[in-house]
């Protein structure tokens, strides 16, 4: 059994940074790319970052140039830095490893970032 952990949200105010860890926890799994994204009330899930092994990353258009995504070498922990931050950032931000015995991969449970003054 897999489970991700998110931590790292909370509280801050506009212009002010954050940074979210995602944990794998369990069995080992071959993971081949990490994402993140996020929802906010009323909205659909929005891609935010990817990552894969290599180290190539992707970003939406909406946190391009603001938010960073890396992860360890082991592939069990992504991050996502998160700057400059604005209200309208506000939402619950979800983990997603990409596996190949899984077409979904692995979601966590979400974690909520709030940017409020």
């Amino acid at each position: 059994q897999v489970q991700l952990v998110e931590s790292g949200g909370g509280l801050v105010q506009p212009g002010g940074s954050l940074t979210l860890s995602c944990a794998a926890s369990g069995s080992q799994i071959a993971v081949t790319a990490m994402k993140w994204y996020r929802q906010a009330p009323g909205k659909e899930r929005e891609f935010i970052a990817g990552i894969v092994g290599g180290g190539i990353t992707r970003y939406g258009d909406s946190v391009k140039g603001r938010f960073s995504i890396s992860r360890d070498k082991t592939m069990r922990t992504a991050y996502l830095r998160m700057s400059s931050l604005k209200p309208e950032d506000t939402a619950a931000y979800y983990c997603n490893f990409i596996t190949p015995d899984k077409s979904e991969g692995y979601w966590g449970q979400g974690i909520r970032v709030t940017v409020s003054s």
